[in-house]
């Protein structure tokens, strides 16, 4: 049994599955709750165990007694698992059979997540138990309308936006992933940068590596930062296009920047080689928000990254050899 107010641990625990702490066992456990103290009338929400998604569902409910059926999607919200198949029509049938719900209600309706809707065949889930689905609004905050207006969806219960607000929500997730991997890469660049030019190691490392660390970070915030929050205001449809004109923007910034208040001088090898690994690392990066927005489809995030990909190793690779030459160029 619970209740429909999350307490502080909830809470804690939504933002640290947020920042990618602990987030892959941040579940609760398949099976059948009782929301509030529900009767064999009361109405049955089928939901993914990943615990921010069952948290949504139940927090929407406040004084509603209802059933909440879990489906194993191996803590992975209901969209995502949509598209996997887990929050699927086989785990929906085998979760209804092992709950023995049939014997808990009365009544033969599911009321499921609308973004659920492409993993599961209500017409196979209506065949095989006799449990008729219905499809919810895409938003759990209009289920009490929802619920309302005699189980109808209004069209804006219908229509999935992608506000600056959930775009921000989702930067974490991708920004810490990518930090991790820059506490490797940087120090390399820093030490690689030291073996060469007229100083000493130190002198050297922090002559050269300046610009181009500061052009990876940049590259890194363009990606993961920028992307989703100007989401609407970058160029083009692809997200990796999108992402890539954040990345050149914000390196053409970083270089104005850099030759205003510097003394230091750049070669034009090492210019060019940091704005193609900024732009391809920005591009990588944001392509990933892909998996996050409903304006993207399975087919066309297979057609974008087999063309993006591609570009996006070779805009690495050419600018990690110009880089290179460019260390190479200022001892000779």
């Amino acid at each position: 049994m619970v209740g429909s107010k999350l307490n502080a641990a909830d809470h804690f625990g939504t933002f640290k599955a947020r920042w990618g702490i602990n987030r892959m066992n941040y579940t609760v456990d398949p099976g059948l709750y009782a929301l509030g103290s529900p009767t064999s009338e009361s109405d049955v929400y089928v939901t993914a165990n990943y615990k921010l998604s069952f948290d949504k569902l139940k927090s929407a409910l406040p004084g509603i007694n209802a059933w909440i059926l879990v489906l194993n999607t191996n803590g992975i919200n209901v969209w995502c698992a949509a598209g996997k198949r887990t929050f699927g029509t086989a785990e929906l049938v085998r979760k209804i059979i092992k709950s023995r719900l049939a014997q808990v209600v009365s009544h033969r309706k599911l009321i499921i997540p609308q973004l659920g809707a492409p993993g599961i065949a209500a017409h196979e889930v209506k065949k095989q138990t006799g449990f008729r689905v219905i499809y919810g609004p895409i938003r759990a905050t209009d289920l009490p309308a929802f619920i309302e207006s005699d189980y109808h969806s209004t069209p804006p219960m219908r229509k999935k936006d992608f506000p600056l607000t959930e775009r921000l929500v989702l930067i974490p997730m991708e920004l810490i992933p990518a930090l991790k991997h820059m506490a490797m890469i940087l120090p390399v660049i820093f030490v690689l940068s030291g073996f060469f030019g007229p100083g000493s190691f130190l002198e050297n490392a922090v002559a050269n590596s300046f610009f181009a660390i500061i052009m990876l970070i940049g590259g890194m915030a363009a990606g993961t930062i920028i992307t989703p929050a100007a989401l609407p205001w970058l160029p083009g449809k692809a997200f990796s296009f999108k992402a890539m004109a954040a990345g050149l923007i914000t390196s053409v910034v970083i270089f104005a920047l850099f030759l205003m208040f510097s003394a230091n001088t750049l070669q034009t090898g090492s210019v060019l080689s940091m704005f193609l690994l900024a732009s391809g690392l920005s591009s990588f990066l944001g392509m990933n928000f892909t998996g996050a927005s409903t304006y993207t489809s399975l087919s066309g995030v297979r057609k974008e990254m087999k063309l993006a990909v591609p570009l996006q190793i070779s805009a690495v690779f050419c600018g990690i050899v110009l880089w290179i030459g460019s260390l190479y160029m200022i001892n000779t």
